[in-house]
């Protein structure tokens, strides 16, 4: 992109953001994008709203919000849409990219290390930590979105059956949260007061010219403009990159295929995966576990702590997940090497999704801000997530304080019922402690990691 010069203010076009600018600042941002996407988008809006001033806090929030509607990360789609709009389509793969990198090459490492080491006490000793501190971490996620979303009684209504719709009776998640989206839409036409729990859904009356604000004024942000011609080609372009490589493992290697079977339930995946990596991983968890066997439900907790202690979105942790699936399905290649592609394969089909999303729905986003319909069907989704979040922070607390959990079914009800013979005194005094530390104390995520890690360990060792 070519610059222009202008002598009143530098933040009076886009194209005073120069890219090289922009690329520094995400990958400051990509470096320290630890705990989870409200730290993630906490980290963005002072970078990006408070300190350089390219964006204005009500399109900030307006972007947020439709990242918030969107399958997959919302953190890492909300870099991607900033991105795109500071430098066209190269600004939102640059900044999409870069805010998955770090964790993306972290976790793999630990996943070789996981993989290759595990039957060595030591990797077993610190993973038994990881997990009690993931489940305090689950648990704060629960308290913070349940403390900004259920603001009245139709709210909490809809978190209680969200929750007893997916952990009782296994309702599918993303039919949760598409009925969630319709009674928003539908109950905010009707009465928009009831949805109005999440805050910044309306535009702004703010004067104040931030780099893309200037640059719209100016009229110089043409690419924010719907166009169909543009549409049709975006669309072309990412469903060719997505969905080709999954055409060609299913012709070249058969439906039966790990890398297949990995490529076409992760595809899947990134089209209803809303509400991010907590509310979606116990629906991964399930179909990976249970459905496929690529590995076990204390597995899953492993790899969530790996994402918990890098940086990047916590959806990273299927990588880790498409790693031990193929690592233990390697087929003719070595473990190791079967492993990488499994890994490479999970995040290509996770992530590539979230630039169609972006590039094809932005301008028809930009065109729509201050839409009350979106805001209503938000807040219910919002409100929703809560229960299912609830859901998933229940689930990896009886798989952390048991080591055996059942699947009982009576007729339509689902009970976990576990083995109290198993119980893991430990894990659970590790868990409170980690909770009381990060609830009451406010004790940071990665002190607390830390912690339990050390003190796991040790118990590991002292066989307590």
């Amino acid at each position: 992109m070519s610059e222009t010069a202008d002598t009143q203010s530098s933040h009076n076009s886009a194209e005073v953001v120069s890219f090289r600018e922009a690329l520094g600042a995400w990958v400051k941002i990509a470096s320290l994008s630890f705990g989870g996407p409200a730290g993630q988008i906490a980290l963005m809006h002072r970078v990006l709203v408070e300190d350089r001033k390219w964006i204005s806090e009500a399109r900030f929030l307006h972007a947020l919000n439709y990242c918030m509607l969107l399958p997959g990360p919302e953190a890492q789609q909300l870099a991607t849409y900033i991105g795109w709009l500071l430098h066209r389509t190269w600004g939102g793969i640059v900044a999409g990219t870069l805010f998955i990198l770090p964790g993306a090459v972290v976790i793999l490492l630990l996943s070789i290390l996981y993989a290759g080491f595990n039957d060595l006490s030591i990797v077993q000793a610190i993973f038994f930590g990881i997990k009690a501190a993931v489940l305090a971490v689950v648990v704060q996620a629960v308290l913070r979105i349940g403390s900004r979303a259920l603001t009245n009684n139709l709210m909490i209504s809809i978190a209680v059956i969200a929750f007893v719709a997916i952990f009782f009776f296994a309702v599918p998640f993303p039919l949760i949260v598409l009925t969630a989206a319709l009674v928003g839409y539908i109950g905010g036409r009707i009465n928009a007061g009831l949805f109005s729990g999440n805050a910044g859904h309306s535009e702004s009356d703010s004067t104040e010219k931030d780099a893309i604000d200037a640059a719209a004024a100016a009229g110089k942000l043409d690419h924010t403009k719907p166009s169909m011609a543009r549409a049709i080609k975006v669309t072309a372009i990412c469903l060719v990159l997505w969905l080709g490589p999954v055409a060609i493992l299913l012709t070249w290697l058969g439906m039966n295929h790990v890398y297949t079977q990995e490529s076409l339930f992760f595809s899947k995946m990134a089209v209803v995966t809303f509400g991010g990596a907590y509310a979606v991983l116990a629906y991964v968890a399930q179909q990976a576990v249970a459905t496929y066997g690529w590995l076990a439900p204390g597995e899953m907790l492993d790899g969530l702590g790996m994402a918990e202690t890098t940086p990047g979105p916590l959806i990273m942790v299927v990588q880790f997940v498409g790693f031990m699936g193929a690592y233990r399905n390697p087929g003719m290649l070595d473990p190791m090497l079967a492993g990488v592609l499994g890994a490479a394969i999970t995040t290509w089909v996770t992530f590539v999704p979230c630039y169609l999303w972006i590039f094809l729905g932005g301008p028809y986003i930009e065109s729509l801000r201050g839409n009350k319909s979106l805001s209503s069907a938000l807040s219910a989704i919002t409100a929703a997530i809560v229960g299912v979040v609830l859901n998933l922070a229940v689930w990896f607390g009886l798989h952390v304080a048991f080591d055996k959990v059942e699947e009982q079914y009576f007729g339509a009800l689902r009970l976990y019922v576990p083995t109290w013979e198993t119980v893991e005194i430990a894990a659970v005094v590790l868990s409170l402690g980690a909770m009381i530390a990060m609830l009451r104390f406010k004790v940071g995520m990665i002190p607390t990691l830390a912690s339990c890690t050390a003190l796991g360990t040790a118990a590991f060792y002292l066989g307590i």
